[in-house]
């Protein structure tokens, strides 16, 4: 389920408790809704169109269970969602009948017990979702329900929203109607997504560095951990040791939490594709038990991963002119760099390439998961993208420019001299001023939007921009 953040929609704890017999004592209520004409107070349905007639303290029994209405199957649904937002794993678990299958909407693992049905809802909760149901069709038996038909959800997270298919069969069970089954699965036009059912916009992306901030502010390594995906790289401002997976990158915020870190962005630009997104720039951090304020570059990638947007990359290193300072350079200077590293590669010499990146440099491919982080591993990158004797151009530029660095930012083209095929990418740099000439310390370059979505009637052995 590899699907929107919240295409995680797999969760669902929905079983109402909506019947209780005879009187039953109320508890302070979680919440109180009408629908249909149906009332409840703190999971328990209430049949009346005027809850102020109740008996002071108590409740009423519903109808037997055969005589549940369609209006009442479906308020069992926002029980359920309701208990979503509680945002407590636990109280949606409940909904859940003592035999239940939940089959998620992001997870290949069938979820067949109250512990594992927990599990589930301890990530999912994190999306804060809240969901509307926008058709469905009811069918009644002796003692069970069954709805099913397509809901929405909204992600108080980030304001995602994300459609999904569901399948819930009520069963009474102890005196409440529970979740006996609950399949959620992608819609079918969303289905050759990577990513969310929606668009999410730069501003969404952007705000997924305050949920890192936030975990930092809980100083719990763990939670901070957790913000990164399965295959996560983290190349830390202050190690030589980058970070690969869960174990090391919690090592390594054990120690910086110490600091009590907190950010903010100042400068930020972000890209959107189809289940991923990149936002880099400049972010500063204060430091909470010295008041010290720190600058620093900073990239990040982002994959939707399991129902959640997790950072699967992320590099930060200080700013220049904090660390070897350097000389000012123009927006007109910082661009024509690239043509500097494009005539190294008209060269189709991959040394003279490797050459144009910095001591400390991380290049990141189009079409490659592996980050090069040093000489030998991007020499052997150019090695094959050289084979196909390109040469780009820019068509569309945005420079930043500060003492000892700048940063560059846009559209390139490349003209594939082997094939003369034609091919569009997105590009970043951030270039410093070492050994006495400006070096490329950070490239990365993704395929454009409309590629990836054109992708499945691309011809075989047609060229995308690696470089």
């Amino acid at each position: 389920m590899k699907f929107s953040k919240a295409a995680a929609f797999a969760l669902t704890l929905a079983g109402a408790s909506a019947f209780a017999p005879v009187y039953k004592p109320a508890a302070k209520a979680v919440s109180t809704s009408s629908l249909n004409g149906i009332f409840y107070l703190d999971d328990v349905y209430v049949p009346t169109e005027s809850p102020e007639d109740l008996p002071p303290g108590a409740i009423p029994a519903m109808t037997p269970p055969c005589e549940i209405s369609e209006g009442q199957v479906r308020a069992l649904f926002y029980l359920w969602n309701d208990a979503l937002a509680t945002g407590d794993s636990r109280i949606v678990a409940k909904r859940y009948s003592e035999d239940p299958l939940l089959l998620p909407t992001v997870s290949d693992v069938p979820r067949t017990d109250y512990d594992t049905i927990k599990d589930y809802f301890d990530n999912f909760l994190k999306l804060e979702p809240q969901g509307v149901i926008l058709d469905g069709h009811i069918t009644i038996g002796n003692g069970w329900a069954r709805d099913a038909g397509i809901y929405e959800f909204t992600m108080g997270v980030d304001g995602s929203k994300v459609k999904a298919r569901y399948t819930y069969v009520y069963v009474y069970e102890n005196g409440q109607w529970k979740i006996s089954h609950h399949h959620s699965s992608v819609m079918p036009e969303a289905s050759n997504s990577a990513g969310p059912g929606t668009q999410v916009t730069e501003d969404q992306i952007r705000n997924l560095f305050y949920l890192w901030n936030d975990a930092l502010d809980t100083l719990d390594s763990d939670v901070v951990a957790k913000r990164y995906s399965k295959e996560a790289v983290l190349l830390p401002t202050v190690s030589d040791t980058p970070r690969t997976d869960y174990d090391s990158i919690k090592d390594y915020f054990d120690n910086f939490l110490k600091l009590k870190p907190q950010g903010e962005i100042l400068d930020s630009f972000v890209t959107v594709g189809d289940g991923w997104a990149k936002d880099v720039g400049i972010y500063e951090f204060t430091m909470g038990t010295t008041g010290d304020k720190v600058k620093a570059r900073y990239s990040f990638v982002y994959v939707y991963e399991d129902g959640a947007w997790k950072i699967a990359h992320h590099h930060s290193s200080a700013m220049p002119e904090a660390s070897k300072g350097g000389p000012k350079i123009s927006e007109d200077e910082c661009k024509n760099l690239f043509y500097l590293w494009n005539d190294a590669l008209a060269t189709l010499d991959p040394d003279a390439v490797a050459r144009r990146y910095a001591s400390n440099a991380v290049l990141l491919p189009t079409v490659s998961d592996i980050p090069r982080t040093d000489y030998d591993s991007i020499r052997a990158y150019f090695v094959d993208f050289l084979q196909k004797k390109p040469q780009g151009v820019i068509l569309e530029s945005y420079a930043t420019c500060g003492e000892g660095w700048c940063k560059d930012v846009g559209i390139y083209e490349f003209t594939m001299g082997a094939t003369g095929d034609k091919v569009k990418a997105r590009y970043s740099y951030v270039y410093v001023y070492e050994g006495g000439e400006w070096k490329i310390a950070h490239h990365h370059s993704s395929v454009m939007p409309e590629a990836l979505l054109a992708a499945a009637s691309t011809p075989n052995g047609a060229e995308t921009v690696e470089a």
